[in-house]
């Protein structure tokens, strides 16, 4: 991901995280994939009514699918009102479909969502990581890293 990149992720209005992905994965590799949605989909993601909780990606006869993935009911949708929880589809290279597989054959990697956005053209793009396990004592690290990091912070802000 090159600067320029990261900063049309900053500027956008709708930013949806992944909190827990850092912190339960060490993320290899990250890739940016349009969603497949419907139009009170959309609003709702656009209104910031998402969340990424217990997410991860599958790849089922050669396409990328997100499972888990909670999109509220859009407020002034009718009857054509969206499912809050269904699979939804993702849009990659082949290529990076394949690469993404056989890594994910190895044990220990997953494939999950880290970022909701949307782009500069109004389109909903994710964030996806391929991802290893953290163990305990791994976890017990971040924690302490941190934990250091904010005491730093506070000692600089007192002088």
């Amino acid at each position: 991901m090159n600067k320029e990149q990261q900063l049309l992720r900053k500027k956008s209005p709708v930013q949806i995280k992944n909190k827990k992905a850092s912190f339960e994965y060490f993320l290899v590799e990250t890739f940016t994939a349009g969603i497949v949605l419907t139009g009170t989909e959309i609003k709702s993601i656009r209104l910031g009514k998402a969340s990424l909780v217990d997410t991860y990606c599958t790849i089922i006869n050669g396409e990328m699918w997100v499972k888990g993935m909670s999109i509220s009911p859009y407020f002034y949708g009718s009857y054509s009102n969206h499912a809050q929880l269904r699979d939804r589809k993702l849009l990659l290279n082949k290529r990076e479909i394949r690469r993404l597989a056989e890594a994910t054959k190895q044990p220990g990697f997953t494939i999950i969502p880290t970022l909701v956005f949307i782009d500069d053209k109004g389109r909903a793009k994710m964030d996806i990581a391929l991802a290893r396990g953290k163990k305990l004592y791994d976890k017990r690290q971040t924690l302490k890293e941190k934990e250091d990091r904010r005491e730093m912070d506070r000692a600089r802000k007192i002088y």
